[in-house]
């Protein structure tokens, strides 16, 4: 799909376009950190490095925000241009200090942040906007509408934008906009003209005005106002980054967010105002460019309309401000519409849209029909009414939770029995896997206050306590921001306190990504035909602590519990005054799995013997009391009805999906529940010796059973 030139037909979704894109705009260098929705682009930039290679086109896996936000320093003295992606808000905040440094002297080779943002429940994350870092640093935000075509050109036309304005790009992706689908025609791909394959004869000559140190930031800060935003307001005017659909009644307008104009259309649709191919009743202009916005355009827009009603999703209303600031600069007196017809906060759906726009019509256009609209808004509330008449009681809750036989449950196991010895233990949670236990059945994390920040956020705790507290961490929150702001810091500052490090291999909540304690190639190569540990396998995180001082060091297998308990009874108990770390190791189950299946599949094909585990609950052992359920959640395991008919509570059993990772067992071994739980061995083409032990066994079975 990369690969199509001149005249070919794209046809995919819109993250994989806004690659393409990338490639047809000549771009020297991508990096990123990934994230939802955006982790798929640099999955595919990694994916596509021999073929980026060929190009000349540099790619960089960053370890986190800030070194990717760092690596667009390339483009203040070079013409080279660049590319980096994150997910939200939250990597924005990361990247923050590194944004800040490169708005101010500003770029000549074209910077592009790529940032995977909603708002609302698709967010996953805070509530907060990027939009925020555009305005106090006056980075230019582009918010596309969701078309593959538009988008493309909104990526080759930012990167010259951003050269014109010599001011970094930021490129907002809704969740729609990555996975909407669709069709454009190609472009060549364009290879840098400096490159890993044409080097540059030399450094550029010093240039302190392209440092952010005073003086000169207080001149880049007039630069700003005087040439970049004026430059850049020309620049959208010029080409129509904006676009403007005329009405048929152009005497009502609706201003939007280019990423929500395809809601906007729909919910137009349902009140039976605009047509299938986008025709509108209503004039509308999109937003493409959401900061800066143009006051001369703005005001073009509403002059001589009865009102005007801007879609802007989330809070405050940054949009909504200045377009009234403009407005009455200007002393344009046309009625404006926001947040006072749509909600503040949450996320703008097709029917929130259509409730708003009827709220907006009914203030400002009596006189056009709404019967469509709230006949269809109605039709979904009797909707909803008639579904929930039809529940006898609300359905159960449906929490998010660890995949099954994920490495991270049997810790968590654990340390609910281990606060049985120790008492209750303060929890510092993290981002990541492991944050599922904040849910049922272990409801652990007093707080989550960044990536990798659990240690350094149990800093103003831990003197207050009377007991030790303890900090959970995965391996990808140690490489991104943990082994600094946590690790460091205790180590500098003397802390008392346990930190649970979850090393599963990989950065598992974005996608499996690599990291620098990744399993090798060679150890993936392994017949994985039994639970595979990474125990002495890849020690980097090991080292690492060591090197820096970390005195009480213990690793253990994560489906150990009754180990896992006892190193928690330890660390909390013993009398050694400095951090103590616990590396809980285990693959990801997810991984494991993706070479499991295969492995087996190839035996089988083949006709080769496969050993399957699998567990089971003996139905007549099991009391029914359920005390394995709420120590381990797996989905897996679960409830069924007893064929007893002597016994009217239900019976734990294993259905079908269980991976065979034992943790069933080992809970009920280390909390000394009943003895239920058995380990079978599937065997599929069974060789002789197979075949005489199964005979033997049935036969011992038999006489048992005559006895």
């Amino acid at each position: 799909m990369l690969r199509r030139g001149e005249g070919e037909i794209f046809h995919g979704e819109g993250i994989l376009a806004i690659t393409k894109a990338l490639l047809q705009s000549g771009v020297a260098y991508v990096g990123g950190y990934q994230g939802a929705p955006v982790s798929h682009l640099v999955d595919v930039l990694v994916q596509s490095e021999a073929y980026l290679g060929e190009l000349g086109v540099h790619v960089e896996a960053c370890s986190n925000e800030a070194s990717a936000a760092a690596m667009l320093g390339a483009s203040i003295h070079y013409p080279l241009r660049g590319a980096v992606t994150w997910k939200s808000i939250v990597g924005t905040n990361v990247a923050a200090d590194a944004l800040s440094n490169l708005a101010s002297p500003g770029v000549v080779g074209g910077a592009m942040i790529v940032i995977g943002e909603d708002y609302g429940e698709g967010a996953s994350v805070i509530q907060e906007r990027t939009y925020a870092y555009a305005l106090k640093s006056s980075l230019i935000m582009l918010d596309p509408r969701p078309e593959l075509g538009h988008m493309v050109r909104l990526v080759e036309q930012g990167f010259e934008l951003s050269e014109a304005s010599n001011t970094p790009i930021m490129l907002q992706l809704r969740i729609r906009a990555c996975h909407v689908r669709g069709t454009f025609v190609c472009k060549d791909n364009v290879a840098p003209a400096i490159s890993p394959k044409h080097l540059l004869e030399g450094p550029a000559a010093f240039d302190y005005a392209k440092l952010s140190h005073p003086p000169v930031t207080y001149r880049q800060e007039k630069l700003k106002s005087d040439q970049r935003l004026p430059t850049a307001r020309r620049f959208v005017v010029t080409h129509g980054l904006n676009e403007v659909f005329i009405g048929r009644s152009d005497d009502l307008g609706v201003i939007v967010q280019g990423g929500l104009y395809n809601s906007l259309i729909r919910a137009l649709q349902q009140l039976g105002l605009a047509d299938a191919f986008g025709g509108s009743e209503l004039s509308v202009l999109v937003l493409n460019v959401t900061y800066p916005l143009v006051p001369e355009q703005i005001r073009d827009f509403c002059l001589g309309k009865r009102a005007v009603l801007i879609v802007e999703e989330g809070q405050p209303e940054f949009i909504e401000q200045e377009i009234l600031a403009c407005l009455r600069r200007l002393d344009v007196n046309t009625p404006i519409h926001g947040k006072d017809t749509l909600p503040m906060a949450g996320e703008y759906t097709v029917e929130i849209i259509a409730r708003g726009l009827v709220n907006f019509i009914e203030k400002r256009a009596s006189d056009i029909s709404l019967e469509a609209g709230r006949a269809w808004l109605a039709q979904n509330a009797a909707r909803r009414e008639a579904v929930s008449a039809q529940l006898a009681k609300p359905l159960p809750a449906r929490p998010p939770q660890f995949c099954t036989g994920c490495p991270e449950r049997p810790v968590f196991a654990a340390l609910k029995l281990a606060q049985q010895d120790i008492g209750p233990v303060h929890i510092a949670g993290d981002i990541g896997c492991h944050s599922f236990a904040t849910f049922e059945p272990f409801s652990m994390g007093h707080s989550i206050l960044g990536y990798g920040m659990s240690l350094a956020s149990r800093a103003g705790v831990s003197p207050m306590m009377n007991r030790r507290t303890l900090a959970v961490m995965g391996d990808g929150g140690f490489w991104h921001n943990g082994l600094l702001t946590g690790v460091q810091s205790a180590l500098f500052n003397g802390g008392d306190s346990v930190l649970v490090i979850l090393k599963n291999g990989y950065t598992s909540a974005t996608g499996t990504q690599d990291i620098i304690s990744s399993p090798t190639e060679e150890f993936k190569s392994h017949a994985p035909d039994k639970q595979d540990s990474l125990v002495n396998h890849n020690q980097t995180i090991e080292r690492t602590l060591n090197g820096i001082g970390v005195r009480w060091l213990r690793t253990v297998h994560s489906y150990r519990v009754e180990e896992m308990r006892r190193t928690f009874d330890e660390a909390f108990t013993t009398d050694f005054p400095g951090l103590k770390v616990i590396i809980a190791e285990g693959e990801c189950q997810l991984e494991r799995q993706r070479r499991v299946k295969p492995w087996r599949a190839a035996l089988l094909k083949i006709g080769k013997r496969v050993v399957r585990v699998k567990y089971g609950v003996d139905e007549d052992t099991c009391s029914g009391d359920h005390s394995c359920i709420r120590l381990s959640g797996c989905p897996t395991l679960t409830l069924k009805k007893s064929s007893d008919p002597l016994k009217v509570d239900p019976v734990a059993t294993v259905i079908d999906g269980c991976v065979g990772c034992g943790l069933c067992g080992e809970n009920a071994h280390a909390a000394t529940l009943c003895p239920s739980f058995y380990r079978g061995e599937v065997i599929q083409n069974p060789n002789a010796w197979d075949r005489l032990s199964a005979a033997l066994r049935h036969a011992t079975i038999r006489v048992m059973q005559s006895e």
